[in-house]
């Protein structure tokens, strides 16, 4: 008996030594890595096991960073084959081979190798790469097998990106499906193995956008005026390999590269240590001009002009029509007069600072010159466009396009020269003049029509003020309306161009008469309508009401900002309506209304969690591009439930921008006299003090983003508690820990529980109490689509029902009505 305690310290130890042996970065084959044991780099950055990612609880073999919080996950091995319980094992076999089993010992996975090694070692090295060895053979090229060569959705620095030209390894990455589910996406970023290699990203069989090729300094179609100056590119293009590799220049940084499948971008982030979060450098498409073939065949897109599409010099609109109506998709040609190798006919023309075209239809020769380039694609009038391979010390190298010139933007860098062949000067001269004749013609007549059509405003105008004195606002603001509209479609701004005047009879006809039937709602400026054109297109009518001055000044600024926006998630407006006393705005009609009508109605069952985190992403996405990616910075200043619509498909596209202001030069706040908006959505810093900026759009979002997860209105009568809204009832829920008691009951059966509680944290950091301290919309979209640790978010502006101004008496206070109107409240100073 007196052994017993000796065998039990000896079970302890070697217990102890069993586990501390899997502290360790290898796998030898006489070992075997269970579930619950993992593997870390000798340089404790990477950690290797078993996990369940989000709210799964199917396992996976992964690799993540060991000391970042939150398990952000960089590789993972049985993506699309998930093991169903905790009795997976991670050995390596007798043939040599790192092989996964499930408990019935069945191959769940397989790093398989042509090589026999006779004594193979697993094992995870300080760069995130897993490799299979030959005892102490450490030299890269002779691994038997290893993870970079098959990445999942991140590209971590030292990974090879693209071909093995010798084995045809195509090493590609593709997204994650969702935050629970690794397994592969339909977005992936590739490189293009064409005489001149490029690097796409597809959604589907679908391209979605382009780098550009390598250049020799890099990426042709970079849009960003620096580089990451943390990162040092290398491009390798030999007989045995294609690939793009990065480096860090600082080694004790962490970065990484990730395919987002709910953003469709690829996000370039690094590790910030003291804010604990990862910030992120980059990410593409990162602008209208990045998504592929924006302008059509020989198109070229310029960020921050209007339209955002031109014709290359030398090419004309193939559709005028259509090029006029902002559908690019036709794209451009040659004027008729252009001839191949003709006399005078044809000349190339040089262009700096341009995105190199789709490589697709391309040949290249490292070995020549410029001119002997030109001299190549001259003989070949198939061949359109030629520009060295690599511009590094005065150029070397040729690369000749054939075809259309596809997927061009401008870029902002000089010292990249594309030649393009063009008609000759006299032939594009002689041209020119014939379009500026055409033009003047044209002119001429809208001249003759906009004098004509004003005269008779004029008239009108004058005859009631003679009639009645107190009508003279009205018809002048008829006539400034019409002017309004002129001035947007001459100018020809990037978004609605084709924006039109429509006389009131069709209106009428359309919504058969303003009937009740086709009412589809109601708020302060007047009643919406539903009708249908003759030609059968739906439209969406906003009938401004008479007795509303507040919606006339709205009318002007909604007419005048719509046609500068274009986005997926912002609301189309075809165009208005001026007729007498009539003022109506006509949009692109939603059939499924608005966003309030949905979660706040009995169709709120019918709203899964899977669709209401693609509204909540949309909208944010629409508000980042006000906020930043348009040519203007708009602050919306009344973003709310109602004013959100949903298409077809549920897209959220965003509406009424008839309080919206526009930021001008480096403005970052505004102050005003008239606080107008809605009670329940105001920022504290706007309802009190009249200050807004884009981050008091940033609480009204936070206030939509709760009441999308809730399905309760944040002055609603739905809240167990009468004595707080519904950001104080959140509050509540977060600080007591049950924050997924504010989801709506009817999503427990779809939702995702990460997801929920990672919206419910972002809708908090967004209520933030001071403005400083929320975040700006780029980061809220960023945030909606990782899985990065979250700040912790400070007690928020609860904003109670109401909130007394400067200069308010107690007893007069305006109260919205139950439709939530848009309100206006006049602060004494």
């Amino acid at each position: 008996m007196a052994i017993l305690p000796y065998l039990l310290l000896l079970s302890h130890l070697l217990l102890f030594f069993s586990r501390f042996s899997f502290a360790t970065d290898t796998l030898t084959q006489f070992e075997s890595l269970p579930d619950g044991q993992t593997l870390v780099s000798e340089n404790g950055i990477f950690e290797m096991g078993f996990f369940s990612p989000g709210s799964s609880t199917d396992r996976y073999v992964g690799i993540w960073y060991h000391k970042i919080p939150g398990r952000t996950v960089v590789w993972v091995a049985n993506r699309d084959r998930p093991i169903k319980n905790n009795s997976g094992l991670l050995s390596i076999n007798a043939k040599g081979h790192a092989v996964l089993l499930s408990n019935d010992d069945t191959v769940v996975w397989l790093a398989n190798s042509t090589k026999k090694a006779l004594s193979p070692i697993l094992q995870l090295l300080g760069s995130g790469n897993l490799v299979l060895r030959e005892g102490k053979d450490l030299k890269p090229q002779n691994y038997l097998w290893q993870s970079f060569d098959y990445p999942s959705d991140t590209i971590l620095p030292g990974m090879k990106f693209g071909w093995d030209l010798r084995t045809r390894l195509n090493r590609r990455c593709t997204a994650w499906k969702n935050w629970d589910d690794p397994s592969t996406g339909d977005f992936r970023a590739e490189l293009l193995l064409h005489n001149y290699p490029d690097i796409a990203n597809w959604q589907g069989l679908i391209e979605q956008s382009r780098s550009g090729p390598w250049n020799g300094v890099r990426l042709s179609g970079h849009s960003h005026v620096t580089t990451n100056p943390l990162d040092e590119m290398k491009f390798v293009w030999n007989k045995d390999e294609v690939y793009l590799l990065y480096k860090i220049i600082n080694e004790s940084l962490i970065t990484r590269v990730v395919l987002n499948q709910t953003l469709y971008s690829v996000v370039d982030s690094i590790w910030s240590e003291d804010d604990q979060r990862w910030i992120t450098f980059s990410f593409a498409p990162g602008d209208n001009c990045d998504m592929y073939n924006r302008c059509g065949p020989n198109g070229i897109c310029v960020l921050g002009e209007t339209p955002i599409c031109q014709c290359l010099t030398g090419f004309l609109p193939k559709s005028p029509k259509n090029w006029n109506a902002m559908d690019w998709s036709r794209g451009c040609i040659r004027n008729n007069s252009w001839s191949c190798r003709g006399n005078n006919k044809d000349y190339f023309v040089k262009f700096s600072g341009l995105k190199l075209p789709d490589t697709t239809y391309t040949w290249a020769n490292a070995n020549m010159t410029l001119e002997e380039c030109k001299a190549k694609c001259w003989e070949n009038c198939s061949c359109n466009a030629y520009a060295n391979s690599d511009i590094r010390e005065g150029g070397s190298g040729c690369v000749m396009w054939f075809g259309d010139l596809i997927d061009i933007r401008k870029v902002p860098f000089d010292d990249q020269h594309l030649y393009i062949r063009l008609a000759s000067p006299e032939t594009a001269e002689l041209d020119e003049a014939n379009g500026n004749k055409t033009t003047v013609i044209a002119v001429t007549v809208t001249t003759l029509l906009a004098v004509v059509m004003l005269f008779t405003l004029f008239y009108i105008y004058t005859r009631r003020r003679t009639s009645t004195g107190n009508k003279e606002e009205g018809s002048d603001g008829n006539m400034e309306l019409q002017t309004l509209m002129a001035e947007n479609n001459e100018v020809g701004y990037e978004g609605n161009m084709e924006q039109r005047i429509y006389d009131l009879a069709i209106i009428v006809n359309a919504t058969n008469n303003f009937s009740p039937d086709n009412k589809l709602g109601e708020g302060g400026f007047g009643p919406v309508y539903r009708g249908i054109l003759s030609d059968g297109q739906e439209i969406a009518v906003k009938r401004l009401s008479q007795s509303s001055f507040q919606g006339v000044c709205e009318f002007k600024n909604e007419v005048k900002l719509c046609a500068k926006l274009q986005h997926r998630n912002l609301v189309k407006v075809l165009g208005c309506c001026i007729q007498g006393e009539e003022k109506m705005l006509i949009y692109e009609y939603m059939p499924n209304k608005s966003l309030d009508s949905i979660i706040f109605g009995s169709e709120s069952k019918l709203l899964d969690w899977s669709k209401r985190f693609h509204i909540i992403c949309g909208i944010a996405r629409g508000l980042m591009y006000l906020h930043q990616d348009s040519r203007l910075k708009i602050v919306h200043r009344d973003l709310k439930a109602s004013n959100i619509l949903l298409d077809g498909e549920l897209n959220p596209k965003i509406s009424d921008f008839g309080l919206a202001r526009i930021f001008g030069g480096d403005k970052k706040e505004d102050n005003t006299k008239q606080i107008v908006g809605t009670f329940g959505y105001m920022a504290p810093e706007y309802a009190i003090h009249g200050l807004f900026s884009v981050k008091s759009d940033v609480f009204s979002f936070g206030v939509l983003l709760l009441e999308i997860v809730s399905g309760m209105k944040n002055r609603g009568p739905f809240l167990p508690s009468q004595s707080v809204n519904l950001i104080g009832h959140a509050w509540r829920m977060w600080n007591e820990g049950v924050p997924l008691k504010l989801a709506n009951e009817h999503l427990k059966k779809s939702y995702i529980e990460s997801e929920v509680l990672r919206c419910i944290h972002i809708g908090l950091l967004c209520l933030q109490y001071q403005a400083d301290d929320r975040p700006d919309m780029t980061y809220v979209v960023i945030m909606l689509n990782s899985e990065g640790v979250l700040p912790e978010p400070k007690e928020p502006g609860f904003l109670l029902d109401h909130i007394p101004v400067r200069g308010e008496s107690p007893n007069n206070h305006a109260t919205p009505s139950s439709n939530e109107v848009s309100m206006t409240i006049l602060e004494a100073r």
